[in-house]
């Protein structure tokens, strides 16, 4: 029984819980590393097809064929979209995809078109605004490694799309 918040043996009744809460905390980042560790490989492909599918729904299969080449290649893909679904920053073929929200075209926001040539076209455009950008900005180092990814990727799918 606890009379005015005193437990029975004498504590305050909320005595021990924050304990409970940060061992159960714990317990919880434990289990979500074994989880993260047994992911089968494949959910990074999967998001690598899913960024490609935000940008290129319209696409031939041979430009999908070499997003998927080069996003295996280089490990990261044209929308900085991590295995685990997260983005890394906003890429280049997001800031074109937005473009074309901003401009009403919401029903289908195709930045790669429907030919290889306007999947060269657009690849080309992002390269170079990644390497002109309209203002500089600040950027934390994650953001710089993230951004030559994005350009290692860029470089990469533009090399496969020249080939075909």
């Amino acid at each position: 029984m606890s009379i005015h918040g005193i437990g029975t043996a004498g504590y305050p009744a909320w005595y021990g819980t924050k304990k409970t809460e940060r061992s159960a905390e714990a317990g919880a980042v434990g289990f979500m590393e074994t989880v993260a560790e047994k992911v089968p490989q494949d959910k990074k492909a999967d998001y690598d097809e899913k960024a490609f599918d935000m940008v290129g729904p319209n696409a031939p299969q041979s430009v999908k064929d070499a997003w998927m080449k080069a996003a295996q290649e280089v490990n990261a893909n044209g929308l900085g979209i991590r295995e685990n679904g997260m983005m890394t920053h906003i890429s280049q073929m997001m800031v074109q995809r937005l473009g074309k929200v901003l401009k009403g075209e919401t029903e289908n926001p195709d930045i790669l078109g429907n030919s290889v040539e306007s999947a060269i076209r657009a690849t080309k455009q992002a390269l170079y605004d990644l390497e002109h950008p309209i203002a500089y900005t600040p950027k934390s180092i994650e953001v710089q490694q993230a951004r030559i990814k994005e350009r290692e990727f860029y470089n990469a799918f533009l090399e496969k799309l020249e080939q075909l």
